[in-house]
């Protein structure tokens, strides 16, 4: 008869190893390691089949009748996929799930497990979206209670709020630590594929943003949601960080209203608003997945009294921000050396496309000369670090967003193919489009 293997998992990483040790070798903590049993039995052959003969459901996706987080999904909801969202307190996350359940719950079963709010509280919630008479709830803390109950009832779609709610009572640890929620995601996983049913996890986030709980939490899921945005703002951005049904570029913008979230169909008109004579504003053209946006590009140039002068960004990747200052610094005559440099996406917007470097430079470069762009102008296109510019994706696209919103004119790198009655502006480095976009005339600072 094979021997039980015996193994040792840390509760606070989930490092595992073969023997015990007195501190983790993985986080440096101490007494964490526990004694975890393995079947020792050998496993009977599993029947294999060859790929052809596999029934894919891709076309039976479940409209979620949120228009924007099916977007983000990648075109609805996958049967007996496992979907993370994770996001600040207070930003949307049950909101937005509540409302997603009562748009399912009119054609299709749904189930909402609470266990941080009662069913009076949820009830609250719902009749403000406007009721979810057909939503059925179940507030409940114990993992194996909740796996019961979503295979006696096998509902459509079931969300979960939150993972770091459920605790078994096989394991020692108190809910929400990592030998909690893991266990939780490995037992849910293996219901939803086993059951038919699509599950939501709600996650909790870290200070830094991240959703909380260890690695494996997202790499057991076939989705990771992140809600991004301010509790006391009123816009929200929804993003997915992984996805294997769709694309991890797709965004959704959504609005907070007395009545929950609402999708913002038309997101450029929101974040690309600008004030034309302004110095220190740029417009940029990014693409989104599959959706061109602007976006308002902010700048502000001062002097600096410190020794290393501060480089700030907000929306936009410090590392990023750093290397344009120093190609403007080289390469466009731009003396940035003795001044702090800060940069802001309006509208609490992240963008990480290199499309959005020339946007960003001239904003810069507008907010360091005190002379605005030219009036209704755009720009797009990735800096080298020669100071040479490369062309962007899809420029046709970015062309045609820029017109339907009004724009007359766009500087692009060399080669970009004009569009409709758009004015182009070509550019080969990043010297001659500063040159083209700055408008003459300089701003007096009163």
């Amino acid at each position: 008869m094979a021997k039980t293997a015996t193994q040792f998992a840390c509760t606070d990483c989930g490092y595992a190893a073969g023997r015990w040790f007195g501190k983790c070798p993985s986080c440096g903590a101490f007494g964490t390691l526990v004694e975890e049993a393995g079947a020792g039995a050998a496993a009977a052959p599993r029947q294999a089949l060859r790929l052809v003969e596999v029934e894919a459901n891709e076309a039976k996706r479940i409209p979620t009748g949120v228009a924007e987080l099916d977007r983000v999904l990648g075109g609805g909801l996958v049967p007996a996929s496992l979907v993370l969202v994770g996001g600040e307190p207070g930003v949307g996350k049950s909101t937005l799930l509540l409302s997603a359940l009562r748009s399912i719950s009119a054609t299709r079963t749904t189930l909402l497990i609470t266990g941080e709010e009662s069913a009076a509280q949820v009830k609250l919630r719902a009749e403000r979206l406007g009721g979810a008479e057909n939503v059925s709830i179940l507030p409940e803390t114990e993992l194996e209670g909740v796996c019961a109950t979503i295979e006696a009832v096998r509902p459509d779609v079931c969300v979960i709020d939150s993972v770091q709610t459920l605790y078994s009572a096989e394991l020692g640890s108190a809910p929400g630590s990592v030998a909690q929620v893991r266990e939780a995601a490995s037992r849910l996983l293996r219901v939803a594929k086993e059951a038919g049913v699509a599950i939501f996890l709600v996650g909790h986030v870290t200070k830094d943003g991240a959703v909380a709980g260890p690695r494996v939490l997202e790499h057991l899921v076939d989705c990771v949601l992140q809600f991004e945005g301010d509790r006391y703002h009123e816009h929200r951005v929804l993003r997915a960080t992984k996805n294997r049904f769709g694309s991890t570029n797709e965004l959704a913008v959504f609005e907070m209203t007395g009545t929950g979230l609402v999708g913002v169909p038309e997101p450029s008109e929101l974040f690309g608003r600008s004030v034309d004579g302004e110095v220190g504003a740029a417009v940029a053209c990014a693409i989104e997945g599959s959706r061109p946006l602007l976006l308002e590009i902010q700048a502000l140039v001062a002097p600096t009294d410190l020794a290393m002068p501060r480089r700030v960004a907000t929306g936009v990747d410090p590392k990023r921000l750093a290397m344009i200052v120093a190609v403007l610094s080289r390469h466009a005559g731009v003396a940035l050396g003795q001044a702090d440099v800060f940069v802001n996406v309006a509208g609490g917007v992240r963008i990480d496309e290199p499309g959005a470097d020339l946007a960003i430079a001239l904003a810069v470069v507008s907010a360091a000369k005190g002379s605005p762009l030219k009036p209704k102008l755009a720009a797009f296109g990735e800096i080298g670090l020669t100071g040479r510019l490369r062309p962007a994706a899809q420029a046709e696209r970015r062309l045609e967003e820029c017109a339907k919103l009004g724009l007359v004119a766009a500087v692009a790198p060399t080669g970009t193919k004009a569009r409709g009655k758009l004015r182009m502006l070509e550019a080969e480095s990043l010297r001659e489009a500063a040159r083209a976009a700055i408008d003459a005339k300089p701003v007096e600072r009163g």
